[in-house]
C-alpha cells in the first residue's frame, strides 16, 4: 500500500474514534453525568444484606430521578443527619405510604420496614443500572494502600522515563553517526567506480 494510502486509514481510523469518543461522552453526559456536576443520576454502593438476593454488598447501583414513585420501586434516600448513619444512601424497595405522608422502605431481606419516611424530595432516584461488584472495585481504590501503590508506580514510571529521555539523544547521535558514514562510504565507492569506468 502507498504511503498515501495508509495516510488516508490514518486519517479515517483517527476521525471514527473522534466520533465515537464524542459519542460517548455525550451520552455519558446525558444519561450518567451525576447529580452533583448537574446531571440525572446518583451513585450507590450497596452495603450490607438487606437487599439480597436483589443486590448483594458491593454492587454499585446507578438511580435516576423520576417525577413518580410507587410501590414496588426500588428507591435511594439519605438516612437524615442526626440519624445513626446519617448521610449514608440507602437502597430499599416502596412497600406502602404515599407522596403526602412519606413512603414506607424495605429491604427485600429485611422482616420490618425502615424507621424512616423519605419524602419525594429527598428520594434521590429509581434504580436503572446496576453494575455487580463495581462499587467494592471502586471502594478499594479509594483505600489508603491502593491509593499510595498508584502513586509508587507513578514515580517509578516518571523516573524510567526521565533516564529514557536522557538516554535518547545520545541514541540518536549515535544512529545520525552511522548514517553520516554510510553515506559517505557510499559517496567514496561512487566516486571510486566513476574513475575506474573513465579511466
Amino acid at each position: 500500500m502507498s504511503e498515501r494510502g495508509r495516510g488516508r486509514r490514518r486519517l479515517v481510523a483517527n476521525l471514527a474514534f473522534a466520533i465515537l469518543f464524542i459519542a460517548a461522552c455525550a451520552a455519558w453526559f446525558i444519561t450518567l453525568r451525576p447529580a452533583p456536576l448537574g446531571g440525572p443520576a446518583t451513585y450507590v454502593i450497596v452495603r450490607g444484606v438487606s437487599m439480597e438476593p436483589t443486590y448483594h454488598a458491593g454492587d454499585l447501583v446507578i438511580v435516576r430521578r423520576r417525577p413518580v414513585y410507587q410501590v414496588g420501586d426500588i428507591v435511594a434516600y439519605k438516612i437524615p443527619a442526626g440519624e445513626v448513619g446519617g448521610g449514608l444512601s440507602v437502597i430499599h424497595r416502596i412497600v406502602g405510604g404515599s407522596v403526602d405522608t412519606g413512603f414506607r422502605t424495605k429491604g427485600d431481606n429485611n422482616a420490618e420496614s425502615d424507621l424512616w419516611r423519605p419524602t419525594v424530595g429527598q428520594i434521590e432516584g429509581t434504580a436503572w443500572l446496576v453494575l455487580p461488584k463495581t462499587g467494592a472495585i471502586m471502594s478499594s481504590l479509594r483505600a489508603p494502600i491502593t491509593l499510595a501503590s498508584f502513586a509508587a508506580a507513578a514515580a517509578v514510571a516518571m523516573v524510567i522515563y526521565r533516564q529514557g529521555g536522557q538516554e535518547e539523544p545520545e541514541h540518536r547521535g549515535r544512529a545520525e553517526q552511522r548514517t553520516a558514514e554510510r553515506n559517505s562510504n557510499r559517496r567514496v565507492r561512487a566516486r571510486s567506480s566513476t574513475t575506474s569506468g573513465s579511466s
